[in-house]
């Protein structure tokens, strides 16, 4: 069940954000962190997080953090049908295989045969 989750967390300068967003982007099962800076609000949005667990472990590094809500995600029905690529039929789109060479720049050394 996908999940958003909107938190209250003090961001006062850059340094702040950037840690939030690392916090909140290592949980487990985060998908997608974004900030409202303005609001101080952070919006994360994924499939099994643990909310508390979230808020606990930005307390421990931000000193604040509060849950505003917690709604299910619905996603968009998909009512419209897959756009197939025009084309005529049975043409299919194939991609050659891509293929690297391993070139050195720097010859083995050659072993002097007079000593």
């Amino acid at each position: 069940m996908k999940q958003k989750i909107v938190l209250s967390v003090p961001m006062h300068c850059d340094k702040c954000r950037t840690k939030a967003l690392k916090i909140a982007a290592a949980a487990h099962g985060v998908s997608k962190v974004s900030i409202e800076a303005d609001k101080g609000h952070m919006e994360v949005i994924g499939d099994g997080v643990d909310s508390v667990c979230l808020t606990s472990l930005l307390r421990k590094k931000l000193g604040f953090a509060t849950i505003v809500k917690v709604e299910e995600v619905k996603e968009a029905k998909a009512d419209k049908k897959e756009e197939k690529p025009t084309g005529p039929p049975g043409c299919v789109h194939y991609c050659p295989p891509m293929y690297y060479v391993l070139a050195h720049e720097y010859p083995e050394p050659v072993q002097c045969s007079v000593m």
